[in-house]
């Protein structure tokens, strides 16, 4: 019982150790919440760390730039291709060991031109060809040069070089025809007058055109002949070049549908002073006759043996500006000497033919190429027993 005036009663002992153990749970309680909070700002803090943020509750993040792609760069038949809009160009590529010529651009369905002559110390080039197979066996069929269309896939072509030896090349000992027609007609029995002998009877020309093509003879260009002079490039013995004088009508008339049917290359040497006609046809070149010396001088022979060098230079520069090309003429009447000679190098030509009877080989005289003549009469076996 309690008594008065002696202040509050202390609580029993039980009631003492009660309080005790809630104020000890209580301690614990807030220290847990404390420490839950901290480490979840902690792992918070480790994350935005990781991820390179800023660990700021309120930062905004910032999202990373996307690369930009890098172009593939274009080949280097794709840059020729993308500098022209004809649809009919073609980027040629040139390969083979040693072969070291860029593409170049050529137009489908048109001859070759230009293509590239490779050298190589020691070797003589053989040729471009249409597989490494062809090329490997210097196969005639297979090569390719100005005498054939350009046939390329998806505007693009590729050409494989070959090359031999020296003495590979010396061995084949090949001997080039230039075969030299003039006027032509339809009539078996030929021509009457003095000039009966310049007219071939076309039925003998077809002949003539029909074997070169189905026998495989190779038709070298005039760039080609004169690397093979020179012993740079390897042609073989079953070649043969064509060629009419004057560009008469009948030629239009009658040869060159022949030419065109058969797909033979030729070479028109024309009078430009008297014709100025283009090519009736892919497979004919034209090539100066001379502009205006093909007649008579004073002295009775071509014209061009009566004249300067400086006159020479004057009269095929006006051929060259009716042509726009050098490269090979035919001598009037076959007339020429040193005078003529040096007046055609002053002006820019390399090449030459004359009238006089044999074959190009290896060290002919550019300026005084021979030809082998054809006249009336001369039906295919005459044409075989000169060129095979």
């Amino acid at each position: 019982m309690a008594t008065f005036g002696s202040g509050p009663a202390r609580p029993s002992a039980r009631v003492r150790r009660r309080r005790l153990f809630a104020g000890i749970a209580g301690a614990v309680a807030l220290l847990a919440v404390a420490g839950g909070t901290v480490a979840a700002i902690g792992f918070a803090r480790a994350g935005a760390e990781a991820r390179g943020q800023d660990a700021a509750p309120n930062a905004s993040a910032t999202p990373s730039p996307t690369p930009t792609p890098t172009a593939t760069p274009l080949t280097a038949e794709e840059q020729l291709l993308a500098t022209t809009s004809d649809p009919a160009a073609c980027a040629v590529t040139f390969t083979g060991d040693g072969i070291a010529d860029g593409p170049m651009l050529q137009t489908q369905g048109s001859l070759y031109a230009g293509l590239p002559i490779p050298s190589r110390d020691g070797l003589v080039f053989a040729g471009w060809y249409a597989t490494p197979a062809d090329a490997a066996a210097f196969a005639i069929p297979g090569r390719i040069n100005g005498s054939e269309l350009v046939v390329c896939a998806d505007q693009r072509v590729t050409l494989h070089g070959a090359w031999m030896s020296r003495e590979q090349n010396a061995a084949e000992d090949a001997r080039i025809p230039i075969l030299m027609y003039h006027q032509f007609t339809a009539n078996p029995e030929g021509e009457s007058g003095w000039l009966r002998g310049n007219y071939a009877f076309i039925g003998d020309f077809d002949a003539h055109m029909n074997h070169i093509a189905t026998t495989g003879f190779y038709l070298p260009t005039w760039d080609e002949l004169s690397a093979f002079i020179d012993g740079r490039l390897f042609l073989p013995n079953h070649s043969v070049i064509v060629t009419d004088d004057d560009a008469d009508q009948t030629w239009f008339d009658l040869a060159a549908p022949v030419v065109d049917k058969y797909k033979v290359l030729t070479t028109s040497f024309m009078i430009t002073a008297y014709r100025q006609d283009p090519p009736p046809n892919a497979y004919v070149l034209r090539r100066s006759h001379t502009h205006d010396m093909h007649r008579a001088g004073a002295n009775g022979d071509g014209l061009i043996v009566n004249l300067t060098v400086p006159e020479i230079v004057a009269d095929m520069e006006a051929s060259y500006g009716v042509l726009g090309v050098k490269e090979i003429m035919a001598y009037p009447f076959g007339h020429h000497n040193e005078t003529a000679k040096e007046g055609l190098r002053q002006a820019g030509w390399e090449m030459a033919r004359t009238i006089e009877p044999g074959y190009v080989t290896i060290g002919t005289d550019k300026l005084a190429l021979p030809t082998v003549r054809i006249n009336y009469g001369m039906g295919l076996d005459a044409l075989i027993n000169l060129i095979g």
